[in-house]
């Protein structure tokens, strides 16, 4: 897995730049939750899919970060979360242990 650090709200719009070419997924994560411990190791320990950028959201190092993902793309902010952004909007979203690479995989390269 190849994390980029989400740690300034500036890189949110790097991130819906690129995901007109690219699907963007962002992570986040809380380092004091056993849940997004679990999810986040089962997610590294999946083959990742080379067209697409992961980003990894530290929520409690970064909050106003966390807060401005939740704005910006309209979702209810969760712990652990993964957005897939495609064309400057979130196309999906999950939280908790429904998130999975599989599924991270097919919403990415739904059309």
């Amino acid at each position: 897995m190849n994390w980029h650090p989400l740690t300034q709200i500036e890189q949110l719009q790097e991130i819906i730049d690129k995901s007109a070419h690219t699907p963007q997924v962002i992570y986040k994560h809380s380092t004091r939750c056993s849940i997004s411990v679990v999810v986040k190791n089962r997610l590294e320990k999946e083959d990742t899919p080379k067209a697409v950028d992961f980003h990894y959201l530290d929520l409690l190092a970064y909050r106003p970060v966390s807060n401005a993902v939740a704005e910006q793309f309209s979702v209810q902010h969760e712990s652990p979360q993964v957005l897939v952004i495609k064309n400057g909007k979130c196309v999906y979203d999950d939280s908790h242990m429904a998130i999975n690479m599989d599924d991270i995989i097919d919403q990415a390269a739904a059309a």
